[in-house]
């Protein structure tokens, strides 16, 4: 596709376009008016002038008697010099020249072919060929006292002079056009910058793509958004924030509408009207709960309105605890404290039916199961931290009925860095979380986790006995959202990815519908002098 001229190009081409027609055509039209005009004035002139000579009593003596003694010749040539004009003939009714400007064509007959009117008693101007060459022509009749014609005068301007005059006009249009033109141009020029500069330089495709880029944006975020201009009235909002706000009607249908008929408690124009930044504060709209931050408007130091952003509070609270791995810690301590209550009422139980020998037996078998663990696991997992999260996700793995276990190989030096011990739990908890999840509908059901600590690399191996992955989500199984479980699902994997990446290792996967899957963890790791 041909790229179109920029803006400023297109209008200054356009602008100088339509300048350059209106001063053409209007020279033109001025120049076709202005040369009738000097046909007209021209030719009244010399109907002047002939009126004068034809009403002087000397001509018409002279051409009623019929003598011609000079004088004619002579008062014709005064006229002439007098009036400014090319020619002054006077002649009789057989057309016979009394006077011309060559004294010798005196006596000849009139040259033109336009003289047979005047003859007849008519007054008219006209343009003929005559001897000294084309001219305007001006004829009167010339009349005795008593009303009878006997002559004509014809007085003319040559059409060299008349020439003359309308390059003369023609030269003062063009000037005046280009000097017209010269304006345009300028015009143009300051025009197309103020719109350039009006437009921050942008193009109008680039503007386009700015303004679907915008509503794009806007359509994707997760937060609600509705902005107000300096009246109160919705100049955006997004399809979020219609579902939050619980307004059914399209986007359209709300602009312009006062922000105070939606939602009465924005708070929009009380901020916009003092001017102050309000973040995170927690608001009812409609019994939802929400964190919203609203900001006025200034441009060019003015406050022009006012926008506001909100989310669900549940929301906010739900994604944090996955952010920040409280969720893990929450669940493990939960599992422990249901094992710890089952244990309890079993005990409970066995008090009350006085089965005292039974209760000791059951007593020292828990205790002995209980250090077991506890003893296999802290052997192996020097850091306690993840010791004491990996006996809670034993103790959830027997709650849910799952066998899980620990290899006997593994091995987990204590760590230079402690805040080291956060990454690795979000990184194995999720992990362990995703192959409980797998093991659901499975019909053999086992996970097994193995963490061995090498050359200061940190190997973490999960796996399950699971239906495996398809290949459809093979490509964005770190993703964001991406989960073959419900809604608000598919976390976990891309927590596991951004702590890897954060601690500068890798993360890969294996899995089929046979073997289930394993996940592989690997990341550099800086170990105390104790090791397994």
């Amino acid at each position: 596709m041909k790229k179109l001229p920029r803006l400023q190009t297109r209008i200054i081409l356009l602008v100088c376009s339509l300048v350059t027609a209106c001063l053409l055509v209007t020279g033109f039209l001025i120049s076709r008016v202005m040369k009738a005009d000097i046909h007209s004035q021209t030719g009244n002139q010399a109907l002047g002038v002939a009126r004068q000579v034809a009403f002087d009593p000397l001509v018409a003596q002279a051409l009623k008697l019929g003598r011609d003694d000079g004088r004619v010749q002579a008062f014709a040539s005064r006229c002439m010099a007098a009036a400014k004009v090319d020619f002054i003939v006077v002649f009789d009714m057989a057309g016979i020249r009394w006077s011309h400007r060559d004294p010798e064509k005196v006596g000849q007959h009139v040259v033109g072919g336009d003289e047979a009117a005047v003859l007849a008693g008519s007054e008219y101007t006209s343009v003929a060929e005559g001897t000294l060459g084309s001219s305007v022509r001006a004829f009167t009749p010339v009349y005795d006292e008593k009303g009878k014609q006997v002559g004509a005068v014809l007085v003319g301007i040559l059409m060299t002079q008349v020439d003359k005059l309308q390059r003369q006009i023609d030269l003062i249009i063009v000037m005046i056009t280009l000097l017209g033109l010269t304006f345009g141009i300028g015009g143009a020029l300051l025009l197309a910058s103020n719109v350039k500069k009006t437009l921050f330089g942008l193009e109008p495709e680039e503007i386009a793509k700015l303004l679907e880029e915008r509503s794009a944006m806007l359509q994707s975020v997760r937060e609600g958004i509705v902005a107000v201009d300096r009246g109160g009235h919705i100049s955006l909002i997004n399809d979020v924030g219609r579902h939050m706000l619980g307004v059914p009607v399209a986007e359209k249908m709300l602009l312009g509408k006062l922000v105070s008929e939606v939602v009465p408690n924005s708070r929009l124009v009380e901020v916009m009207q003092s001017g102050k930044l309000e973040f995170d504060q927690e608001q009812n709209i409609f019994g939802t709960s929400v964190l919203t931050s609203r900001v006025p408007l200034v441009v060019n130091g003015k406050t022009v309105g006012a926008i506001a952003t909100f989310r669900d509070k549940t929301e906010v609270k739900r994604l944090a605890e996955e952010l920040t791995g409280v969720r893990m810690y929450v669940e493990a301590l939960r599992s422990q404290a249901h094992e710890f209550m089952n244990r309890l009422h079993v005990i409970l139980g066995l008090v009350r039916l006085e089965c005292y020998d039974q209760l000791a037996a059951y007593i020292n078998q828990i205790a002995f199961d209980h250090q077991t663990e506890v003893d296999f696991v802290s052997r192996r997992i020097k850091d306690p931290v993840i010791a004491g999260f990996i006996l809670s996700k034993l103790s959830l793995a027997r709650e849910k009925s799952i066998p899980m276990q620990l290899t006997e190989n593994s091995c987990l030096p204590g760590p230079k860095q402690t805040d080291m011990s956060h990454e690795l739990v979000t990184i194995i908890g999720n992990l362990v979380e995703n192959a409980f999840d797998a093991l659901a509908q499975a019909a053999l059901r086992e996970v097994t986790l193995h963490i061995f600590y090498e050359a200061e690399k940190l190997t973490i191996s999960v796996s399950d006995t699971g239906p495996g992955i398809s290949g459809e989500l093979a490509a964005t199984l770190f993703e964001c959202g991406v989960s073959t479980k419900a809604v608000n699902r598919g976390i976990g994997l891309s927590l596991v990815k951004r702590s890897v990446e954060r601690l500068s290792g890798t993360v890969t996967y294996t899995s089929n519908t046979a073997q289930g899957t394993v996940f592989t963890v690997t990341v550099p790791y800086e170990s105390k002098v104790i090791l397994c």
